[in-house]
């Protein structure tokens, strides 16, 4: 690791560099999208890279997300790698039919014949004051189907390696990014080797209880574990980083040892991916846990008007009084 390779960067700008590097380093790699080339997205995470490659490489197109994938899955079945971006996470739903019929099944369908190399960021979560459609959760809905990788980074040095990975990957790739964490600084070494893809990370050691989460989330659990610290209880935080697949070997280690879990993320606990983590955990570590797993997360319920979204989404005081109840068994 050199100290120029080290940068403090916005996990949004971490995107950026991240897309800029595949941009440079690989001429079959494009970016499309609505608003994606002049104006550098609504978030400004595409910022700069339609000036500095072209109209051909970062592509504007118009706002017909069905015809976007599509447009990427032909793409992808010429040779490239297009990053597609859908401008928020309730706009995906007109591409939805694609992705799930024909960008997660063409592997399959044509026996390991054809490669899917496609990207799709997806910004998600509330936590800006937008309304309904621009503050979803929908991870669920992807990582139950099969043919399709689902991940989100919750720092800036993931959210550049783990493009990169989703970039060089031949299966699609569904990219969640946090848009409430865009503006989040952390370290950055544009020379590391990162670990795999899908790969779980404990990011604070504990021995009491076992906290996981992805995206949004890791950053309320941590404060959560600090807080929680105060009052003498040790509590374990695993970013789990990736939604399909799930890494549960580094869960089933971390609760084997801490003998309790809560599992927290934004999207609504009813059929959300902790409902999943939740079975196979108590599956896995029955004999261990000295607790029911517990999830943490949105109500099952239309995403509210901004005045009341902290209301609605999970923050630390629902976490720690999960904490709370597991300990209290």
């Amino acid at each position: 690791m050199s100290v120029q390779s080290v940068q403090k960067l916005p996990l949004a700008k971490a995107i950026n560099e991240s897309l800029r590097k595949a941009l440079d380093t690989d001429p079959k790699v494009l970016i499309m999208g609505e608003d994606v080339g002049k104006l550098g997205g609504v978030f400004r995470v595409t910022d700069g890279l339609q000036k500095d490659f072209g109209e051909e490489r970062v592509i504007d197109t118009p706002l017909a997300e069905s015809g976007i994938v599509g447009t990427a899955i032909g793409l992808a079945l010429r040779g490239y790698r297009p990053v597609v971006e859908i401008q928020f996470d309730g706009f995906v739903f007109p591409a939805y039919d694609q992705i799930v019929t024909q960008l997660a099944k063409m592997h399959a369908r044509s026996l390991g014949k054809i490669k899917m190399p496609v990207v799709i960021r997806i910004p998600y979560g509330g936590g800006i004051g937008a309304v309904e459609h621009h503050s979803e959760s929908p991870e669920a809905l992807f990582a139950h189907v099969a043919g399709l990788k689902v991940v989100s980074p919750s720092n800036s040095s993931d959210a550049y390696w783990m493009m990169q990975q989703a970039i060089q990957s031949d299966d699609p790739v569904i990219f969640f990014e946090p848009k409430r964490r865009y503006w989040d600084k952390s370290e950055v070494d544009t020379e590391a080797i990162p670990g795999p893809l899908h790969t779980a990370r404990v990011v604070r050691e504990g021995s009491d209880l076992t906290l996981a989460a992805y995206g949004p989330m890791v950053k309320v659990c941590a404060e959560a574990a600090a807080a929680a610290a105060e009052e003498g209880k040790s509590l374990e935080v695993v970013d789990l980083r990736s939604m399909s697949p799930i890494d549960f070997d580094t869960i089933q280690t971390s609760v084997e040892k801490t003998r309790r879990l809560v599992v927290v993320h934004e999207a609504p606990v009813f059929y959300g991916s902790g409902a999943e983590i939740a079975a196979r955990i108590t599956e896995r570590c029955f004999y261990h846990l000295e607790a029911p797993v517990l999830r943490v997360g949105g109500f099952h319920a239309p995403y509210p008007p901004a005045r009341l979204e902290e209301e609605y989404l999970p923050g630390l005081d629902r976490v720690l009084d999960a904490v709370d109840r597991s300990l209290g068994y």
